[in-house]
């Protein structure tokens, strides 16, 4: 607030899991309902004390993002690992929407906002074609060429979880995020399909 030359865009990496889980209508950032828990909590909160700064001269975005799919690290070593020993099938009843986005189109959606000058605020980075977990698993076998897939049901999940000290929210919220603001104002998805971005992925270099 006291540089003497501020920048003229500052973008914060925020979550899509801000949202409830949802599974009877997408969350866009005009209609999208903020949910409860810790994790919201955080979100909320992070959120709050970046946009508490008042910067006339600063373009301020927050990147409220889905699960980023990349080649390395990330959430891509679990969920193949996992399908290349069997276990691919759907998790809990499958129903839940995963919502995602290739790093790829993370990187060019910086460098769209930073070119249009008239956007700021809030923006849901996201695939405007989220799947559900079952389609997510059924695509994953299907690049890595997995013909079993046995399913995880929710007791077996919490199980895990509890060994291994994480949440079973990480894999059974629903998260069905739609990036409208991104879409209105002219972006375009190089990986628009969960199909295309793990063929990507995926792929032997």
């Amino acid at each position: 607030m006291k540089c003497k030359n501020p920048p003229k865009l500052w973008i914060n990496s925020s979550t899509a899991t801000i949202y409830r889980h949802a599974t009877d209508k997408p969350m866009t950032e005009s209609t999208g309902e903020i949910g409860n828990g810790f994790s919201v909590d955080v979100a909320k909160n992070w959120e709050q004390a970046f946009f508490n700064f008042e910067l006339a001269d600063t373009r301020q975005i927050a990147l409220r993002m889905a699960i980023v799919l990349g080649k390395k690290g990330g959430v891509m070593k679990p969920f193949t690992n996992l399908v290349r020993f069997g276990l691919g099938g759907k998790q809990g009843n499958g129903d839940q929407l995963f919502s995602w986005i290739h790093i790829a189109d993370l990187f060019r959606i910086i460098l769209f906002i930073q070119s249009r000058k008239d956007l700021e605020g809030v923006f849901n980075c996201s695939s405007p074609n989220p799947v559900t977990n079952q389609m997510l698993m059924k695509s994953l076998r299907q690049t890595v060429g997995a013909k079993v897939g046995l399913p995880c049901p929710i007791w077996l999940l919490k199980f895990g979880a509890v060994l291994i000290g994480t949440e079973t929210e990480l894999i059974l919220k629903s998260r069905w995020v739609i990036p409208e603001k991104l879409l209105d104002a002219g972006y375009y998805f190089k990986y628009q399909t969960i199909d295309i971005a793990l063929a990507d992925i995926l792929c032997k270099d």
